[in-house]
Parts: structure tokens; sequence; C-alpha cells
């Protein structure tokens, strides 16, 4: 996994909004995002819901244009090329939907919905279309006879893998899986996990995955980014994510995932964090999160901190600025630091 097949550098999205008496004021849904994606690689993103999540891979693939900052796929910069210099592109990215049933046609068969992607971009001849089709449905392990059927007549995990199917027709180098599991019973979500994951172990695609089960992007990720109000405020491993997380705000959501074992759970103690999520449309200057942390001091409320580099992670908090590492004991921050 060296190869970097996607980078992308202070990313922003901006949604212009209309407000009775107020104007229009902007939405700061992506702000200043930056991180990039091996080839072979699944690149985790989690957060709270409206975190920009959802957003932010919607602006990579184009379906929104950015704002501001690049986009830099395979080493070319696709930010602001137009929409016919983008349809070589759209081959290589694509996207699996949170919502099977609504990115379906419903008036398409699903050999059709499989096939319109190639028809689009003139790839092979009708005969071989047909045929790839049949080889899509037996990879996502669907029936040949269901290429006649429509999404109605389906379960939603067969219609995630209708979709899923539809994405793999280009095949594409990076996929973003916007919460592709998040609308599924469980014991169908761990069927799509193991079929992407296969997927990537044949054909070395990278996936972008969106979700809101900390577990499932445990088990699937090899770096996690943990998003908070439009900013990446922690990017590493994702075993040294999720089991020694940096960030007060990535130490609050890991805790709130839940446990099986109950006696565990019992012991696990709940970071609670006080106050509201901030606006995206007026957020707070300095860290966006200094209005939530325990351990806010002064100079996060008017100073944005960098994304400092510490034991192969990037963690976007004064408390470990060089300057305060050194001086960690007597700020009285060592449970925050506990285990480094």
């Amino acid at each position: 996994m060296s190869e970097t097949v996607l980078e992308v550098k202070d990313l922003c999205k901006y949604f212009d909004v209309k407000r009775a008496g107020k104007g229009s004021q902007k939405v700061m849904a992506v702000d200043g995002i930056s991180f990039e994606v091996k080839k072979g690689e699944t690149f985790g993103l989690v957060g709270e819901s409206g975190c920009g999540k959802s957003t932010l891979g919607r602006t990579i693939l184009k379906i929104y244009e950015p704002t501001k900052g690049q986009i830099l796929f395979e080493g070319n910069d696709i930010t602001n090329i137009s929409k016919k210099k983008m349809l070589p592109y759209r081959k290589k990215l694509q996207m699996i939907f949170q919502d099977p049933y609504a990115s379906l046609n419903p008036r398409f068969t699903v050999g059709e919905i499989i096939e319109e992607p190639m028809v689009i971009h003139h790839m092979y001849s009708e005969e071989e279309r047909k045929k790839r089709v049949q080889e899509l449905l037996e990879i996502v392990g669907l029936k040949p006879d269901h290429i006649r059927r429509y999404p109605h007549e389906f379960s939603g995990g067969q219609r995630q893998r209708i979709g899923i199917a539809r994405t793999l027709a280009l095949d594409p180098d990076f996929i973003v899986c916007d919460e592709p599991i998040s609308a599924l019973d469980v014991s169908i979500q761990a069927q799509v996990i193991n079929l992407l994951e296969e997927i990537q172990r044949e054909k070395q695609i990278s996936y972008l995955f969106i979700a809101h089960d900390l577990g499932m992007v445990k088990h699937i990720s090899h770096r996690i980014g943990v998003m908070y109000l439009g900013h990446m405020v922690e990017i590493g491993n994702a075993n040294d994510v999720y089991k020694n997380p940096l960030h007060p705000y990535s130490k609050a959501l890991l805790s709130a995932e839940p446990i099986p074992d109950p006696k565990v759970a019992r012991e696990k103690k709940r970071i609670l964090l006080e106050g509201e999520i901030p606006s995206p449309i007026n957020p707070p200057a300095g860290c966006p999160f200094h209005t939530r942390c325990p351990y806010a001091m002064e100079e996060c409320s008017t100073a944005s901190p960098a994304s400092y580099e510490l034991e192969g992670r990037k963690v976007a908090c004064f408390l470990y600025s060089p300057r305060y590492l050194k001086q960690r004991e007597n700020l009285a921050i060592e449970p925050l630091l506990a285990g480094r």
C-alpha cells in the first residue's frame, strides 16, 4: 500500500443558505480537510451525524463542486476540471450509496441497472456487456435469473448487492462507501462487509468507508479519520486510534461504543460531553471542539490548532503541540495522555 491513489489538501465545501431576516449565510459543511488514501487501503471515516462525512465523500467525487482546496487522484488535479473532462475519471471513482433502494432506478431491471454505466462509457459490445452483467451478479452473490427482476422484488441486502455490482461495472480504483450497511440487518451487514473485503483483496480497490458503527469501521479499515464539525481532528492506524485515541473528541466518541459483555460494560467509563454541537453556519472561533472540550484552554478559543504529527498519527489539538508536550506535567493533562 505504498502508492497514493487519492490525496485531499485543505478541502472545503460551503453551501449558501437563506435565513429569514438574516440574508444569505454559509454552511461550512467541510472546512479544511486533508488526508490521503493508498492503493488497496480502506480509510475509515467516523463522527457524529451532521459532521460532514457524506458531504466530504460527495465532494471528493465532485457530486458537489468543492469551494476551496485540492483533490488529487492518481497524481492528477481534478479539483476544477469541467464535467466533460471529469467523465474519464468517473470510471475510476465510484460510490456505494447509503440507501440501496433510493439509488436504484425502479423502472429498470437489475440487468439494465448494472449495464447502464457501461453503456454511458461505451464499454464493450452489447454481447460482452450482457456477459459482464452475469459475471457481476455472480461476484456479489446473486442468481442469474435475478437479471430480469426489478429492485422492489429484492430485500435490502440484495438491493445493496445490486448497488455494489453497478459500482464494480466500470472496474473502479477508488470507491466511496457512504454508510453502505446502516440500513441493513446485522446478519446482512456481515455479508456485505465480507464481500467488500473479498473484492478489495482481488482487485486492490481503495475504499473511503463512512459509517457510524465504530466496531465495523475498526474491522474493515486500515486507517481511521475522526471528523468533528467539518474538521478532521485525528488520523491514524485503525488499531491505534481504536485502542488509544488521542484527541479529546475521539476519546469521547469511542467511549460511547456499545460493549456486548455486561461486566466489561459496567466497568467502562463513558465520557459525557457537555453542551450542544455548534452550528456549521456559525462555528466557534479557534478550535471547533473547544466549546465542549473538558481540557480547553484560553488559546483554544482564539486560535485553530495545527495537525500535529505524533507517533505516526495526526492530531489537531494544542495538547499535542511540541510546546505543550514538554509542559504536560504542569498542565494536569496526564490522564488524557495515559497509555501513550
